[in-house]
């Protein structure tokens, strides 16, 4: 497994304190926002999709947890000749400019930032979850080599990826008991499993497995069957065994969907069920997760957005 590295201590701090945000100026917020609604709609269709169905006020600073999770992942993973020291000073440079926001120190200068600092004035969310998010991102860091032991040290990873976004994104929701908390864990973790299997021929081209080694192992599969491309009988149970895993996971996070505020619950459900379709997609196919990546399309979306309304209202009625 790649070890992300930890940051300097300079970066450490405003754990959990209530930020003393500058406002930043009035004219500057729009545009900080339609900024991060584009970066929305082009790189997460799915969670775009979802987020319409949510408040304006919510909608805003969902887009805003959005667009700071994708720059950071897209600065590690596209800076391609850079070193590793390189690119962890430049994550680090972000931490930093994150907290001077929620230290009050200067105004922000970057959209992302902008609209981060006006986020905070309405919405508590923690400066610690952002990040352990950077520190997460930088796990792919030595991409000839990203490899996960055990499900626990893969685990960990998706809850720094994964997870966070939850955590921070349910202080926007709003919640009536801080075991919702626990239930928007369970979703991260299982939208990054279904993430995982998504793109398992994509990352292979790239010489990295998400997978566990120990489940590789457990169904008689090796490290070469993967990066072959390997559709054989034995690979295609140990994708039925992750499917269930993330299954297990969306379950359980449906038990907090109830705890958030009304006007959020259904956001939450059609995200679980829209991103659960890409399961039900894989097993469509085959489960050939090599020549194609599994979606869930506009239309499907669209055709099914009644049903999943109408399941909502009875369920969280």
């Amino acid at each position: 497994m790649t070890n992300a590295p930890s940051f300097s201590s300079t970066t450490t701090g405003v754990f959990g304190t209530t930020p003393l945000v500058l406002a930043p100026p009035a004219e500057d917020i729009a545009p900080a926002y339609e900024y991060c609604r584009a970066i929305t709609r082009t790189h997460a269709k799915s969670f775009y999709f979802c987020a319409q169905t949510l408040p304006y006020r919510k909608r805003l600073p969902i887009y805003a947890i959005y667009a700071l999770c994708r720059h950071i992942d897209d600065l590690v993973d596209t800076t391609r000749n850079a070193s590793r020291e390189e690119l962890t000073g430049k994550v680090e440079e972000w931490a930093e400019a994150l907290r001077r926001v929620y230290d009050g120190r200067t105004f922000p200068a970057h959209p992302i930032l902008v609209a981060w600092a006006d986020s905070l004035k309405s919405f508590p969310i923690r400066y610690e979850n952002a990040l352990d998010l950077m520190r997460g991102c930088l796990t792919d860091l030595d991409e000839k080599d990203v490899r996960f032991g055990t499900f626990d040290e893969l685990y960990v990873y998706a809850y720094r990826v994964a997870s966070l976004v939850g955590l921070m994104s349910s202080e926007i929701f709003g919640y009536t008991d801080d075991s919702a908390l626990q239930y928007a864990e369970a979703l991260g973790i299982a939208f990054q499993l279904t993430n995982i299997l998504r793109d398992v021929g994509e990352d292979a081209r790239r010489n990295r497995i998400y997978i566990p080694i120990e489940d590789l192992r457990r169904f008689g599969c090796t490290e070469d069957d993967v990066l072959r491309g390997g559709l054989t009988p034995n690979f295609i149970e140990l994708l039925k065994f992750q499917i269930r895993r993330a299954r297990d996971y969306y379950r359980e996070a449906d038990k907090g969907i109830a705890m958030l505020s009304p006007d959020s619950r259904f956001t939450v459900y059609l995200s679980s069920r829209i991103y659960g379709g890409i399961l039900e997609d894989i097993e469509r196919h085959g489960y050939d997760v090599f020549s194609r990546r599994a979606h869930v399309s506009t239309i499907r979306k669209v055709a099914n957005f009644p049903k999943l309304w109408a399941e909502a209202k009875i369920r969280f009625r």
